[in-house]
């Protein structure tokens, strides 16, 4: 695959880290009109494309605009990087859990992260 022309409309690696020194989880999900390849290796592949369809540009492409007013609060230590490309173009996406507006991607994707649907939290 080259940098200008991904093979899949969705393709996406996940690297999960559930604490500071804690082991990383990698997954994958990949797919094409729809159709999720065999290469995924997400649980719940499913739920995780529908994720992705439903949330992905407002997530992984953000349109600037006033800052966000967050509710201080703390989810937990978990860190997910989502890296490769969705719909023609270069995903590079960090997604924690330290403060309101932060879990709230967090749990808009749970699925793409290593969770099944209907999660909010790591796998």
């Amino acid at each position: 695959m080259t940098e200008s022309q991904p093979r899949h409309d969705v393709d996406l690696t996940i690297v999960l880290t559930e604490a500071p020194g804690a082991p990383e989880y990698t997954f994958r999900l990949e797919a094409s009109d729809g159709t999720v390849s065999g290469a995924t290796s997400l649980p719940d592949p499913a739920a995780a494309l529908e994720a992705v369809q439903r949330y992905g540009e407002d997530t992984f492409f953000p349109e600037p605009g006033p800052p966000k007013l967050c509710t201080q609060q703390y989810g937990g230590p978990q860190i997910a990087v989502v890296t490769g490309w969705f719909l023609g173009r270069k995903v590079h996406s960090r997604f924690s859990r330290t403060d309101g507006c932060e879990i709230a991607r967090w749990r808009a994707m749970a699925p793409l992260l290593g969770g099944v649907a209907g999660s909010t939290g790591a796998i």
